[in-house]
């Protein structure tokens, strides 16, 4: 008798266990494309799967998938919305074994709907939350911390 599927992995390339990380990046934020699509600047529309308060503005933090909009880029990619992974924020976070970490500054990587990334490689560092919960963005990432 096969054993009973577990709920590991809920998305195509997603890692269904995340860690509390404090969230940095509301509704309207602009964050830097950190992959090669050709967009500069998106702007995060929507962060997906957040439930919350009646009227607080939802926030997103490393590792959540978001819809973003290019603000600056390529003009065949501008004013199109996109999902997104962020793999950056400026605000400082807590990891579970007590060290705190901030970036200089917010990014994300562009990604199809089918979980796939959209360019071919990442600029920068990767938190290691966002490699962990999605496997696909840790294949591409130069630096993981």
């Amino acid at each position: 008798m096969p054993a009973p599927k577990t709920r590991a992995v809920s998305a195509k390339g997603m890692v269904e266990y995340r860690p509390h990380v404090s969230r940095g990046l509301p509704n309207g934020s602009r964050v830097r494309c950190a992959d090669n699509t050709g967009a500069k600047e998106l702007k995060i529309i929507q962060v997906i799967g957040y439930h919350s308060r009646l009227r607080r503005v939802p926030s997103a933090c490393v590792g959540d998938m978001v819809m973003v909009s290019v603000s600056k880029g390529s003009p065949d990619l501008r004013r199109q919305m996109f999902s997104a992974v962020v793999v950056r924020q400026a605000r400082l976070f807590k990891r579970p074994d007590g060290t705190r970490l901030a970036f200089h500054d917010n990014a994300a990587v562009i990604m199809t709907p089918e979980g796939e990334l959209k360019g071919t490689e990442i600029r920068g560092p990767v938190a290691k939350e966002a490699a962990e919960r999605w496997p696909r963005v840790a294949n591409l990432a130069s630096i993981i911390i």
